[in-house]
């Protein structure tokens, strides 16, 4: 995680330069609030990795659509929208029936954990949107996001085994940034410029995508409910966006 964010942070910074942009802010406090949100819920996301299955620790965060739908009513004081949400659902199904999650026993507190990130992520997805509302760009926001995930685990790293970086990791780490980098400054346009329920929606298309990835990359082949929670999904993000109120 911390690669990821240091990385990803001096991509930031460059960009900002190229562009002459200010990294000064009026809202500091928001940028704190989604730093910390976005942070503690990723190293939960990664934790959970380690020690539920994959299809598990995926689902568990991908909850965060679910928890952002209630947040922007409840804190934005959005009206209820019937049809966004019940696309937010639809997709959410399609995202268990394609991943097939399952919890034992002994894996209740990390399940739990899980769940708690899905809810910080969608914390930190509505801190985003707020900071759109403020009128903060994207790459300030992702800035200052990658600035406090970087302290937060390079101090945690401290207290661990630092591994040494062969020329193989460091491509794919390298790799891993940057796509998350970009990841993180389009989603936070997305929710600072357009409908909060309809990119939550078309957030589970992440599911989709690593899917099919795992089809091309290693021959990864699909049962029956796979394929129809990939159509869930795609119906899901269809119908946000046909159904979203007209910007």
């Amino acid at each position: 995680m911390f690669y990821r964010s240091f990385f990803g942070l001096l991509m930031v910074y460059a960009l900002t330069r190229q562009q002459r942009g200010s990294l000064r802010t009026a809202h500091l406090s928001g940028h704190l609030w989604r730093g910390l949100s976005g942070t503690i819920a990723l190293l939960l996301f990664f934790y959970c990795i380690t020690v539920l299955p994959l299809a598990s620790a995926v689902t568990l965060n991908y909850t965060s659509p679910l928890f952002l739908t209630l947040l922007t009513m409840l804190v934005l004081k959005e009206r209820f929208h019937a049809p966004l949400v019940f696309a937010i659902v639809l997709a959410f199904v399609g995202v268990v029936l394609l991943l097939h999650p399952t919890l034992e026993r002994d894996q209740l507190i990390p399940g739990v954990l899980g769940l708690i990130s899905g809810f910080l992520a969608g914390i930190a997805m509505l801190n985003v949107r707020q900071l759109g509302v403020l009128g903060e760009p994207e790459w300030r926001v992702v800035f200052y996001f990658s600035l406090i995930s970087s302290l937060i685990s390079g101090v945690l790293m401290l207290f661990d085994t630092i591994h040494a970086i062969s020329a193989t990791g460091l491509s794919i780490l390298l790799g891993l940034a940057g796509s998350a980098t970009l990841a993180q400054l389009a989603m936070t346009r997305a929710y600072r410029t357009g409908k909060t329920l309809v990119a939550g929606s078309l957030s589970f298309s992440t599911v989709v995508f690593a899917s099919l990835f795992g089809m091309l990359l290693w021959n990864e082949a699909l049962p029956l409910s796979g394929w129809a929670g990939i159509g869930l999904i795609l119906t899901g993000g269809v119908l946000s966006l046909r159904l979203s109120p007209r910007q």
